[in-house]
């Protein structure tokens, strides 16, 4: 087997690995992913680097670079739509969604959750098949469609039972209680995280930190504080032995949901050091957001004590705390926006640059960079395929005895005319101006005889306008050469063009402003169907 086909495989797999994970080491799977794409680069593969830069615009997002993430999505995902690369383009949905989520936007989450789903097909991994449909219902818990939230959770968790899929069972659990206890519905959410355990005890599966961080949450919810506090004990403990991989900030959410669960037992004390704890990690680590909820839990707690001076006087640094937290996150919001912003100003820009680099500048036409870009598709895709080329019949003497701007113009009204005219008969066709007074028209579809006709009319067409005011009495009339796939001397765009090249010539022989088209050319003679003016 090929090298090159070993290593593809290879770094599709790895690749896959990083893709199809709920658990992320957000600066390692960040490195991994710019050494696969090194490696997806060295050996041309275009779709393995797209899937590298896409991990590391994931992994930005999981560090919390949101702008970061949302300037490296764009072009990943126009890649991805160009060369119609599916599975990608649900991929970049999924994390196009969570950066919406991070702006506060529900809406644009929850069209780009859709989009995720909708463009699932048989190709779609099972991780995908599940996962993509819990975000899509944790977009809808996130809008407050709470009854479509669960139908989704319940679709996803059959489909990770029906794969025998523990672990992205237990995942679907974890979110769907969540969101149960944000609608207010904590008893609801009590059942699911039952269910969580339950099937853990069975699986004789280890309930990782992150949900029993959940269970713990939910305990507290229902007033089952003594429960909680053993949850998140044994969460604190599994953390710090290092049985799974959580993200690094969770410890000190861990013991602000200990301190919560402490105080409402009435074990200040106990609750007290919990909080400073997740104070001293929180510092450590300079996490905003926790250092916010911990002013907020302290003022708690003082009340709880009676302590209502202390209360209040830490309810005032929680207050400023949180407009100064408030404020730095409209900062991070306005700095992705703005990200995304000039991202999409400088994608425009390029395509707009691209559409000019492929028109012609004096009629708007298509150009022959174009023409060399599409018409090899066209080849391999159509099997009656039929081009024309186009040319005006005695144009020197309108540039000669009227002046080079009359031609300009009348250039102008021929591609006119032909692109209208073309759109008629062939609404998939082109016009395209090769250069000078050629033009080329393309017929997708179109069997030879039948474009014969439809170039004819066309022919008429242009012979017939009023050209008085711009030729001044000058006739403008066009000779034209068709050639078909099967006539081609080969089956490439130079023996299509050069077939056409040759029939064009034998419409100026014999006379022009006339459509020739021929037979097969086996190298020996020629035989031409002429359609002119006589």
């Amino acid at each position: 087997m090929d090298r090159s086909v070993i290593d593809a495989s290879a770094l599709s797999a790895a690749l896959l690995e990083l893709e199809d994970n709920i658990s992320w080491d957000p600066e390692n799977d960040f490195r991994r992913s710019r050494e696969l794409e090194q490696k997806a680069l060295a050996i041309g593969d275009e779709l393995l680097a797209a899937r590298a830069r896409l991990c590391q615009a994931n992994m930005r997002l999981r560090a919390g670079d949101v702008a970061a993430a949302a300037r490296r999505i764009w072009k990943v995902h126009q890649w991805a739509v160009e060369h119609d690369a599916r599975q990608l383009r649900a991929r970049t949905h999924l994390v196009w969604a969570t950066i919406h989520r991070y702006l506060g936007d529900a809406a644009q989450c929850l069209e780009h959750s859709v989009q995720a789903v909708e463009l699932l097909d048989d190709s779609a991994t099972e991780h995908m098949q599940i996962w993509h449909r819990v975000k899509l219902a944790d977009a809808l818990a996130l809008a407050g469609s709470y009854d479509a939230a669960r139908s989704r959770y319940q679709q996803a968790e059959d489909l990770a039972w029906a794969h025998g899929n523990l672990e992205l069972a237990l995942a679907v659990l974890n979110n769907y209680a969540y969101n149960e206890l944000g609608s207010g519905n904590a008893l609801g959410a009590q059942r699911i995280i039952d269910r969580m355990r339950h099937e853990s005890a069975v699986a004789g599966r280890r309930i990782d930190p992150s949900k029993l961080d959940t269970i713990g949450a939910i305990e507290i919810g229902n007033g089952r504080f003594a429960e909680a506090e053993r949850t998140l004990e044994l969460a604190i403990e599994r953390y710090r032995l290092g049985e799974f991989n959580d993200n690094a900030d969770s410890l000190p959410v861990f013991y602000l949901n200990l301190a919560r669960a402490q105080r409402g037992l009435g074990a200040y004390d106990r609750a007290q050091h919990s909080l400073d704890e997740c104070r001293t990690l929180s510092t450590e680590r300079e996490l905003a957001d926790s250092l916010v909820r911990i002013e907020q839990e302290q003022a708690e707690l003082h009340a709880a004590r009676g302590e209502f001076a202390d209360a209040f006087a830490v309810h005032k640094k929680f207050f400023t705390a949180f407009n100064k937290l408030h404020s730095q996150q409209r900062e991070a919001q306005a700095r992705t926006r703005q990200a995304m912003f000039e991202t999409t100003e400088a994608r425009q820009e390029a395509e707009r640059f691209r559409e000019q680099a492929r028109r012609d500048p004096l009629t708007g036409l298509r150009n022959r960079r174009y023409v060399d870009e599409e018409l090899s598709i066209l080849l391999d895709a159509d099997p009656a395929l039929t081009v024309a080329i186009v040319d005006l019949d005695h144009f020197k003497q309108i540039n000669d005895r009227l002046s080079h701007d009359v031609g300009d113009q009348v250039l102008i009204m021929v591609a006119k005319l032909m692109e209208t005219e073309l759109a008629a008969v062939s609404p998939d066709g082109f016009v395209a101006r090769l250069g000078g007074e050629e033009f080329l028209m393309v017929l997708p579809g179109t069997p030879v005889a039948r474009a014969v006709a439809q170039l004819d009319g066309i022919r008429r067409v242009i012979g017939g306008y009023d050209w008085q005011e711009i030729a001044r009495g000058l006739p403008v009339t066009v000779s034209i050469g068709v050639a078909g796939i099967a006539e081609a001397e080969t089956h490439t765009q130079a023996g299509l063009l050069s077939t056409a090249d040759r029939n064009l010539y034998a419409a100026k022989h014999r006379g022009r402003d006339r459509v020739v088209s021929g037979v097969p050319y086996d190298g020996r003679a020629r035989s031409y169907r002429d359609a002119s003016a006589a």
